[in-house]
């Protein structure tokens, strides 16, 4: 069983690719993104507590996470396989999901981390916000507070999963096909 972290901040390419790695992998997709938006589509409490951090570029508390990726995974129990895209974003979180895949005699595989510069990143947010429908997308000074964000907070989890020799940054930059070949290079070789 392949069960992937598909890391890096936000814009780098996370959700584009693991649709990619799905469809080549069979696993199941579990975007924490996907999930709120589900969440706050409806209108539920999670979803309008989700939404009043992600306006403010801000992580949503882990307890709104954790409880989503939950739901999800025990909704899924005889899958392949999973990629967590945008997820586990802090160490509690992180620990959360080590224990989580423990209950189910399973570990994460890897944790691949997209490596992309912040000048990037905030071209790619932008063009993103044109489509998106997305306020944290649309905004530079929102994105720029993301990208601050995920380097205080959650750049930690790959040194923690570094620790159990499952981290590994890739070159996220390049044409979709060329960085799916450098992920695909990594997966084949566990």
């Amino acid at each position: 069983m392949i069960n992937l972290i598909l890391f890096g901040p936000p814009g780098s390419g996370k959700g584009t690719q693991a649709a990619k790695l799905v469809d080549k992998y069979q696993l199941l997709h579990i975007s924490t993104g996907d999930l709120f938006r589900y969440e706050i589509g409806n209108s539920t409490p999670l979803g309008l507590e989700a939404k009043s951090y992600m306006d403010r570029g801000m992580l949503v508390p882990d307890s709104v996470t954790i409880g989503m990726l939950r739901n999800k995974v025990e909704a899924n129990p005889d899958v392949a396989g999973y990629i967590f895209d945008g997820f586990p974003r802090t160490i509690p979180q992180s620990e959360a999901l080590n224990a989580l895949m423990g209950e189910k005699g399973q570990r994460i595989s890897k944790l691949i981390m997209l490596q992309v510069s912040d000048e990037e990143l905030v071209e790619r947010l932008k063009e993103r916000g044109k489509t998106s429908g997305r306020p944290d997308d649309a905004n530079e000074e929102v994105i720029r507070k993301r990208i601050d964000v995920y380097k205080a907070e959650t750049s930690p989890v790959f040194d923690f999963y570094a620790e159990y020799g499952r981290s590994i940054k890739i070159n996220g930059v390049g044409g979709i096909e060329e960085i799916f070949d450098r992920l695909c290079a990594e997966i084949d070789s566990l």
